[in-house]
């Protein structure tokens, strides 16, 4: 699997903390910038979508590549303009694709990321397809009520597009750990908006903080440990990026983990939690700074579901 080109698009409304504080004056900008790491998030605007941010990201991608030549497209998304039909296959007829490609959505959060790498890996490796192009795209400010100013000051809307190639040179190398723990689905949750409606609850984003911190604290480690076991060796990579949760959480999972902190990418201040687009907007900003072919790259994800995931390839 060769990750050839990332693309990120953002919405052009900021969401600051001066604006949060106007609203709660109990706050300052220094105590959220200091707590979470984020000056500024970017929103959707109330016409804007999952799939308008996604074919943004993709028109910048496009830029490199072939749009004719793409065999699928992958889309990552929590917030989809309709129930059905999949975003996919509106993004698909938009961009120009051709219509012998593989289109499809799939529904899942923070861990999304790293889920749709092994989903193309497979793909690409069992000779279905020779190339794709995985989307995140969230526009989680949509599930949020206006009031929420703890979440609104935690998510960010967001889109990437990530082109993925078959790579014959390094088709054993990456390394991949999944994992859920579906007896916390309550813990990060939206509850009426599908078909099973509760009267007695909101109908925005409701989210446990401290039980996904204890999930985490406990998982992660327990990531670390299984891929060890997997490359039958000590864990050695160059760049670690984890889903960009806050700066708080990630800081300590670093210190829990003894990660040197000049390999740990921390890269939220600008966007917020993206959900499934924190780690391509890292990993792409990363690729800006830095040459990383052939350099291993950790990527952790983990959040709603309760689930997590983690991969450790080489670029």
């Amino acid at each position: 699997m060769k990750i050839e080109h990332i693309e990120y698009f953002l919405p052009e409304k900021i969401l600051s903390n001066d604006d949060l504080i106007n609203l709660n004056s109990n706050w300052t900008v220094k105590k959220i910038e200091n707590k979470i790491g984020i000056k500024k998030r970017h929103i959707a605007k109330k016409d804007e979508t999952v799939i308008d941010l996604a074919i943004g990201a993709i028109e910048l991608l496009k830029k490199k590549i072939n749009i004719n030549s793409v065999d699928a497209l992958i889309l990552c998304t929590q917030s989809p303009d309709y129930i059905l039909p999949t975003s996919a296959c509106v993004i698909q007829h938009k961009v120009g694709m051709k219509t012998d490609s593989l289109c499809f959505d799939f529904n899942l959060g923070c861990s999304g990321y790293v889920y749709g790498l092994g989903i193309v890996k497979g793909l690409l490796e069992s000779k279905q397809i020779k190339n794709a192009i995985l989307c995140t795209s969230e526009t989680y400010s949509k599930h949020l009520d206006p009031l929420d100013i703890s979440n609104r000051s935690i998510f960010g809307d967001a889109a990437t597009a990530t082109f993925i190639e078959h790579d014959n040179d390094n088709t054993n190398e990456d390394v991949f750990v999944y994992g859920t723990d579906g007896s916390g689905y309550k813990d990060l949750i939206v509850y009426n908006k599908g078909s099973r409606s509760n009267p007695n609850k909101s109908r925005f984003l409701e989210m446990n903080g401290s039980e996904i911190f204890k999930f985490t604290n406990s998982t992660i480690p327990l990531v670390f440990s299984n891929i060890e076991n997997k490359i039958n060796g000590d864990l050695q990579f160059d760049y670690c990026i984890f889903h960009q949760a806050n700066k708080y959480m990630l800081n300590h999972l670093r210190n829990k983990l003894g990660i040197d902190e000049k390999k740990f990418i921390i890269d939220m201040e600008n966007y917020g939690n993206t959900v499934s687009s924190t780690i391509p907007i890292a990993l792409c900003n990363l690729l800006k700074k830095d040459d990383l072919k052939n350099k291993k790259i950790m990527l952790v994800g983990f959040g709603v579901g309760l689930s997590y995931s983690a991969c450790l390839i080489k670029l």
